[in-house]
């Protein structure tokens, strides 16, 4: 069971294990917000060890129907409300879903006696890391609604692990991009504009630093997790790509043949972090390591959005167009980039 399954890392995800097991049945099991999209899972919707569900995780009587109508034994929930700025303009729904959700999946999980639950966290629990990595030990600083509300979802899946001894999992995953990726987020974001030659708007100095990694890669390791992972423990996956966003914004302007001066430096977001780094050995002792390039990843990533209008032309005159002009339209616009 795949919650979350019809947005960005949980679409490919289920694709991939879909691939990759031929004797697993993967159901989708998605709530069907904004970002809900039915349109990342066109390819795989006939095949015929896929089912979807339309649910919330908040919904207990929903999550144990499935559960137990399905004959899950395995759930990996990346189900969240997901964008900093909007958990800075709405945070309720994000403890809704992101805390309350996990505690009815791990009920659910510990009820029915399922396998595993991999619960699917982020690198920004960790809050702002100036310098080094964090490591899975490390004290948990989240600054953000959105990252408080992922910490707590995974505090509860480790305490479920020490409390009833459920098979619980956790991931940090840094910053994730590539296909079916929502168009709020910087990467589509940014592309997507560039192509209709809109501005790109540009928090701050444009100097925060990600750690990038292919939603493949992503998806692999999680994958890897789910499998050879020891219960109750937390495993950081990241790319290994750490980038300025400036730096990113010209390798895009670049592989489009746009100029520098799409670029609008804007009034920087509250509370922005400037800096993610993870420390990745512990997942890579169990023998993964992220299989493409930066440069090879955001070409192809680049290539797929020019190359499938279709899939974000819809979802940008939709209810993002609202979305956009009340956080980006009425920001203050600090420069242009010369």
């Amino acid at each position: 069971m795949v919650t979350g399954g019809a947005g960005f890392i949980g679409s490919n995800f289920a694709r991939m294990m879909l691939e990759k097991y031929p004797d697993y049945r993967v159901l989708v099991y998605d709530k069907m917000t904004y970002a809900g999209n039915p349109d990342n899972l066109l390819d795989i919707q006939d095949n015929p060890r896929f089912s979807f569900v339309k649910g919330d995780i908040a919904d207990a009587a929903r999550v144990d129907e499935t559960v137990s109508g399905y004959g899950i034994d395995t759930i990996v929930n990346f189900a969240a409300e997901s964008h900093v700025d909007r958990s800075i303009d709405e945070p309720g729904g994000f403890i809704q879903t992101d805390v309350y959700g996990v505690y009815v999946l791990l009920e659910a999980t510990r009820k029915f006696g399922l396998e595993r639950l991999l619960q699917v966290s982020t690198d920004e629990v960790y809050g702002a890391v100036l310098e080094g990595s964090s490591k899975e030990i490390d004290l948990l600083e989240p600054r953000s609604p959105y990252s408080a509300s992922k910490a707590g979802g995974e505090l509860l899946a480790q305490a479920y692990y020490v409390t009833y001894g459920t098979p619980t999992l956790v991931t940090r995953g840094s910053n994730t991009y590539g296909p079916y990726q929502y168009p709020e987020k910087m990467l589509p974001l940014f592309i997507t504009n560039a192509v209709e030659d809109k501005p790109v708007p540009m928090y701050g100095d444009g100097k925060y630093v990600r750690d990038w990694m292919h939603v493949l890669d992503h998806s692999s390791g999680i994958d890897l997790v789910l499998h050879k992972g020891e219960p109750g423990q937390i495993y950081n996956v990241g790319g290994g790509n750490e980038r300025e966003n400036i730096d990113v914004t010209y390798q895009v302007l670049e592989l489009l043949g746009k100029p520098r001066t799409l670029i609008n430096y804007v009034q920087d977001r509250p509370g922005h972090d400037r800096r993610y780094s993870v420390d990745t050995a512990k997942i890579r002792a169990l023998g993964w390591e992220p299989q493409k390039s930066f440069e090879e990843g955001l070409a192809e990533t680049v290539q797929w959005y020019t190359g499938n209008r279709w899939w974000w032309e819809k979802i940008k005159s939709g209810e993002f167009a609202d979305y956009y002009a009340r956080m980006y339209e009425q920001r203050k616009v600090l420069a242009k980039h010369e």
